[in-house]
């Protein structure tokens, strides 16, 4: 099966419609319709707009769920203390093949997440609005409306907007990646945790949502935060975006209020009555069994209380005939091939972390079960970004949610159930990580260098490892626990920096060539013996 998701899917809605009024009239909402469905919208000061995103506990919908008013007061608070405007960015880079509401708002309602984007702008003195997109279509759909609205990135406008259109990847779509290629860098994180709302775009402090939370932030400064709260929950009222797909009739993005059962939102999309299991929030997110299905409401904590997970909204059921670990597997293949390849946990553990799954479905027995939770409790809270986090979070879901299934391929000869394929994955012949234009990405992915261990020479100082930690990560023994490796495109030079400062002389460079043979690097490797010296080892100098 394996069918990508269109850009914009059939979308529907549950009661009263608010992000996705007028969807009924016209396909897009240019800004005269986007004016005569929602009406004008006044300004507001800063302190009125974090009290408004305050009222209704307005939180993030990519996926953390931060809450708006406390970004928005700390970019504030900061510009105001470092004396400079801050940026405002709209993150519409929906990578994940599960995921389209962002892109079905883009593409049919851009007009109202700009409102919501310009609304903050106005509110804290910005100059400065980014969008970023990774698609053709939402690309279309933003430049139109800032055509619309007369907003351009000429020098000397009161507000300079453009949009940034990224390769469509897992890790685009993190904040820090976007932020530095709206820089001019590669849209891949930057191998450093720093705070947008202290330095983001130029080093300016820089407000930082998804598209939905500044839709949802213009829906409430119409109606006000009284009528606002009249939907859904009391603790987390209005609605939200999901997109399901799956094994189901019809995919497609549902606008619902919170509160709705999870159940109800599966029978619209034509999910089994009983599915196999239900994967929530998108493959950065957790499986639920059928029967806590029946348990579960569309809400970030009363989903959280349950084992599942809102995050970016996408739900996914499986039947009951096909095989769930099968199912993941290809997921978990797809996540690890994502990696930016920045980073020990992410470049070498998640590739890890699959071929420990795709032990377990060929009979690997206990130790393969338990080498897959070694390898995804070892990746988290240790990558240059959240992907490893992710990726350990959905495969510690899925052995967990499927003991049954776990058992029988580890304990027996399987469950007998075939893999159809039913979660979407991008289509075979895409080149996602291209940059628009074909041009390929720099600085990410394996160079033509490996790097080499010498068990004979290596005593265990662990100066590979501070030096070059995309690569190297040390066993419980003090060891690296790899003998060879690729080195990624970027840290060649921190490669080379590794070889010549090893103090036991047990790193070597080669580079590989296209037809499977290899040569060493610029110098020779000398035979085993006294004054054997590794490659640009420095001896000499």
């Amino acid at each position: 099966m394996n069918e990508a998701l269109p850009d914009v899917p059939e979308v529907r809605v549950v009661g009263l419609p608010q992000l996705t009024s007028g969807f009924d009239l016209v396909d897009r909402l240019d800004l005269p319709m986007h004016l005569k469905v929602h009406g004008p919208l006044e300004p507001m000061g800063g302190e009125q707009l974090a009290g408004l995103a305050e009222a209704i506990s307005l939180k993030g919908r990519g996926g953390a769920g931060f809450p708006f008013a406390k970004k928005l007061r700390s970019v504030a608070e900061s510009a105001i203390r470092q004396g400079i405007r801050p940026v405002v960015v709209v993150n519409g880079s929906e990578d994940e093949p599960a995921c389209r509401k962002d892109t079905v708002l883009i593409n049919r309602a851009p007009h109202l997440i700009l409102d919501g984007a310009l609304l903050a702008a106005e509110a804290m003195g910005a100059r400065t609005l980014v969008i970023g997109v990774t698609r053709e279509s939402t690309q279309k759909s933003m430049e139109a409306a800032l055509a619309e609205r007369g907003l351009d990135n000429r020098r000397g406008s009161t507000l300079r907007a453009r949009v940034q259109r990224n390769p469509i990847r897992m890790v685009t779509g993190a904040a820090a990646s976007l932020i530095r290629s709206i820089d001019g860098g590669p849209p891949i994180p930057p191998g450093r945790k720093t705070s947008a709302s202290q330095s983001g775009v130029g080093g300016a402090p820089t407000l930082l949502s998804n598209a939905e939370t500044y839709a949802q932030l213009a829906i409430a400064a119409r109606i006000g935060a009284e009528r606002y709260r009249n939907t859904g929950l009391y603790d987390e009222p209005g609605t939200v975006m999901l997109t399901v797909s799956g094994a189901v009739a019809r995919p497609m993005v549902i606008e619902v209020p919170t509160g709705v059962p999870l159940r109800y939102v599966l029978q619209l999309a034509g999910a089994p009555p009983m599915p196999g299991g239900v994967l929530t929030g998108g493959y950065h997110g957790k499986w639920i069994d059928a029967a806590t299905v029946n348990e579960t409401i569309v809400s970030r904590d009363s989903m959280a209380a349950v084992g599942a997970a809102l995050g970016a909204g996408a739900i996914l059921p499986i039947s009951q005939e096909t095989c769930p670990l099968g199912e993941s597997l290809r997921v978990a293949q797809w996540l690890a091939a994502e990696s930016a390849g920045q980073c020990g946990p992410c470049y070498l553990g998640l590739p890890a972390a699959a071929r420990g799954m795709e032990d377990i479905l060929n009979g690997g027995g206990p130790a393969a079960l338990e080498a897959l939770k070694q390898v995804s409790k070892a990746v988290k809270r240790r990558g240059a970004c959240s992907h490893p986090d992710g990726s350990a979070m959905f495969l510690e879901s899925t052995i967990s949610a499927f003991t049954d299934d776990v058992a029988a391929h580890v304990l027996g000869n399987g469950c007998g159930r075939p893999v159809e394929g039913v979660l979407p994955l991008f289509e075979p012949g895409e080149a996602p990580n291209a940059l628009p234009g074909g041009q390929p990405q720099q600085e990410s992915g394996p160079s033509r260098q490996k790097i080499f261990v010498d068990w004979t020479l290596c005593r265990g100082h662990g100066l590979c490892a501070d030096l070059l930690p995309e690569v190297f990560e040390l066993g419980a023994d003090g060891f690296p626990t790899v003998a060879q490796a690729e080195v990624p495109r970027f840290a060649e030079a921190k490669a080379l920096r590794a070889v010549r400062r090893c103090p036991a002389l047990a790193l070597r460079i080669e580079e590989v060539q296209e037809r499977g043979q290899s040569r060493s690097n610029n110098l020779p490797v000398l035979p085993q013996g006294r004054g054997r010296r590794a490659l640009g080892s420095g001896r000499g100098r």
